[in-house]
């Protein structure tokens, strides 16, 4: 005797030849089912999906972290505020890809702790960026200031890319304006000759 589903969905693919072929071994009517019933409608799934899912983005999602220690923290909240705009602005010179605002470096510590100094001592924000390029160049700057020598940097690959358009417009006009070469009177006749053969 096969027995009844008391769920109100379906059985999923293979549950029932299962229960059937239990059924059939255990050769007792009155025998409970061994397999729970499948109930649901498949909304617990798809809630355990979505929590994982969210678990998953919140693990992979970057977090800004600051790497400024408390004992940096300036009393004064605007020149905090000052230092902390400072430092976004400055590279990490051992990390390179962060700014020493990010960075857990020994070097970026002692940078942040300049800015911090200059600050304290009457600097202004333009006053500290120049002492700072002063000591370790305009690479420690991760937006660079507008100069000659950065005009000529950004400015080579388009000034690069006129020059081999103007070069291809001239040497294609020379190739198509080139003259052709007359034939001579014994050119000619040769010429008359083979046609004459056709």
């Amino acid at each position: 005797m096969a027995l009844k589903n008391p769920s109100p969905t379906p059985p999923h693919k293979g549950e029932g030849l299962l229960r059937r072929a239990l059924s059939l071994t255990t050769k007792r009517a009155d025998s409970a089912p061994i397999l729970p019933p499948c109930g649901g409608d498949g909304r617990q799934a798809r809630g355990g999906l979505g929590a994982a899912f969210l678990m998953l983005v919140l693990l992979l999602t970057p977090i800004h972290a600051f790497a400024v220690n408390p004992d940096e923290v300036l009393a004064d909240p605007a020149l905090e505020q000052r230092a902390r705009a400072l430092s976004a602005e400055l590279r990490c010179m051992v990390c390179q890809n962060q700014s020493i605002d990010d960075s857990n470096a020994e070097l970026a510590r002692d940078l942040r702790v300049v800015v911090r100094e200059r600050l304290v001592g009457g600097d202004t924000d333009e006053q500290v960026l120049d002492y700072v390029v002063s000591r370790y160049g305009e690479f420690v700057l991760l937006k660079p200031r507008l100069s000659i020598r950065t005009i000529g940097l950004w400015g080579a690959p388009a000034a690069l890319a006129i020059i081999g358009l103007i070069v291809a417009v001239v040497y294609t006009r020379r190739r198509s304006v080139q003259p052709v070469a007359k034939l001579s009177a014994e050119e000619e006749a040769r010429l008359g000759k083979l046609l004459e053969r056709e």
